[in-house]
């Protein structure tokens, strides 16, 4: 966040404070915290977060087991996503059989 630190430090100095709100009003520990973050951060395809998220549910005391599972999860949520989505694309076309780029497409 170099360049938002730089020219709008307000928002990046606003975002420790939500970080810390979110710390008080935790409800869970920090492991199910750390998992829930890691799954976030492979959504969101943060390679820092990842790692960080990562690190920080071994730390909390996740095993193996439970951060492949959360992976795993993660992944067969988001193919299910894509796959209700494409479907939903495709009903789509079947009513207007020209899609939205009006049958320019290649």
């Amino acid at each position: 966040m170099g360049f938002l630190k730089s020219n709008f430090a307000a928002f990046t100095e606003s975002l420790g404070q939500v970080d810390s709100v979110l710390e008080q009003q935790r409800p869970f520990d920090k492991k199910t915290d750390e998992l829930l973050r890691f799954a976030l951060s492979i959504k969101a395809r943060s390679a820092p977060c990842v790692r960080k998220h990562f690190k920080g549910a071994k730390t909390a005391g996740a095993s193996d087991e439970e951060i492949a599972y959360v992976f795993a999860l993660t992944m067969r949520e988001a193919a299910g996503a894509d796959d209700c989505w494409t479907h939903g694309v495709i009903s789509d076309l079947q009513a207007d059989d020209t899609g939205a780029c009006g049958g320019g497409c290649s």
